[in-house]
């Protein structure tokens, strides 16, 4: 339901006077890839050679506080990426220590901190980055999603409206207020932000399948069913949408396909029951 689009870390790509001091300064060049190339991101196959790279120019002696909280800030990424979210913390906080204003390690140490459960950890980082750069749209778009977690949608859809507003051609930020919207209860303004986030990305999974709980919620079973179609068609093997056309299917009193639906949804995700029960839908 909500948007399957990455959009929490944010590579810390160096500035033109950065890349050319840590170019002087990496100690091995791979054959294809700077280690400069490696840290800032650009082997987007491993996050461990982003981690080589980033390592190598840390250690490398620059003496620069900017150069140095960009690769920390960097090989932060690559921890988070590998779900080694104590490593990621640490690195972010010593990008942060480096210069306390770089707005992207306290957004991504947020990002960290949620994915570990520390929501209030998160919010407080998350409000720094914010602080630091007002039109950070990233930021108030983790923090809006972290609001969503505490179910604190009021605050949730004030960060999404920002974000929006910051940048209003970005389809998953429709999908996610259209998401928050569903949840607490104002389906005609969730309709009309799915369909503009499918007028910004028509083939978007998460949104046909966010869409398809707005029209469970109001009772429109073959809507419902529609969209879960098309979610599915995009995405085969998506929990909540197998799990949403088959409660549909019951209701709109097809018994073998919504069962089949249910039990396909069940084997991908035990909880799905229970997380469909806390939207309403028993």
């Amino acid at each position: 339901m909500r948007s399957a689009v990455a959009r929490p870390i944010v590579y810390g790509l160096a500035s033109t006077l950065m890349l050319t001091l840590l170019v002087t300064l990496a100690p091995a060049q791979s054959p294809k890839l700077s280690n400069v190339d490696l840290c800032d991101g650009k082997d987007r196959l491993s996050p461990n050679a982003q981690i080589i790279g980033c390592t190598a120019l840390i250690k490398s002696g620059v003496n620069n506080a900017q150069v140095l909280a960009s690769a920390y800030n960097n090989r932060g990424n690559a921890f988070n990426e590998k779900g080694r979210y104590d490593l990621a913390i640490r690195d972010y906080s010593e990008s942060i220590k480096l210069n306390p204003t770089f707005a992207k390690p306290f957004n991504n140490r947020g990002v960290a901190y949620k994915k570990d459960g520390e929501l209030d950890r998160a919010i407080n980082d998350l409000d720094a980055a914010i602080n630091i750069d007002p039109n950070y749209a990233n930021a108030f778009a983790n923090r809006g999603e972290i609001y969503q977690t505490k179910g604190d949608y009021s605050r949730a859809l004030k960060d999404f409206d920002e974000a929006i507003r910051l940048q209003p051609a970005v389809a998953s930020l429709w999908n996610e207020r259209c998401w928050t919207h569903v949840i607490a209860g104002d389906l005609p303004a969730a309709l009309d932000d799915c369909k503009e986030s499918l007028r910004l990305e028509p083939n978007a999974a998460a949104t046909f399948d966010t869409r398809g709980l707005a029209y469970l919620k109001l009772g429109k079973w073959e809507l419902a069913i529609a969209d879960y179609n098309s979610a599915l068609r995009l995405s085969p093997k998506l929990p909540s949408a197998l799990y949403g056309r088959g409660f549909a299917r019951l209701k709109a009193g097809d018994l073998s396909g919504g069962k089949a639906d249910i039990v396909a949804a069940k084997t991908l995700e035990q909880n799905i029951v229970g997380e469909f029960a806390r939207y309403g839908l028993h």
